[in-house]
């Protein structure tokens, strides 16, 4: 699937598949970002991305995040087919849970993304959904 993108910082990287099995493509941190303990910090990733029509990016964490100490603020990010402006560059929302500040370095690798198709639905209000109900929160066991 050819996707348009858009570099900001052109000496930059884009996005990419770091090995032939890998679902998301990793990106980079645009500039130096210090994130001091307990603090959001906003880390732009040098792209701006125009998905085809009918898809979404979905941006999550590296799964080596958490050993600096940091996580995507959100969980995850949806950035919606209609974000796609020359200057609707991505950010990441980044959480640093240690007790000292962490720098993350122009270039590093922080986040992901996939790009996926999605569908609108249109709802169908009932009274009932005639299934019975199974509680949740635990209730098939921990």
């Amino acid at each position: 699937m050819k996707v348009l993108i858009r570099k900001i910082d052109k000496k930059l990287e884009l996005p990419e598949y770091k090995t032939t099995g890998a679902a998301g493509m990793d990106c980079v941190a645009r500039v130096d970002t210090e994130i001091a303990p307990g603090v959001f910090g906003m880390v732009p990733l040098n792209i701006a991305i125009k998905p085809p029509r009918g898809h979404f990016v979905l941006l999550v964490a590296r799964s080596s995040l958490h050993k600096r100490g940091l996580m995507l603020a959100n969980g995850v990010g949806i950035c919606d087919e209609d974000f796609s402006g020359d200057d609707d560059e991505y950010n990441a929302v980044i959480y640093n849970f240690t007790h000292e500040p962490v720098k993350i370095l122009r270039g590093e690798r922080i986040v992901q993304i996939l790009v996926l198709p999605f569908n609108r639905v249109e709802w169908d209000e009932v009274d009932t959904l005639a299934t019975k109900s199974r509680g949740g929160f635990g209730t098939t066991g921990v």
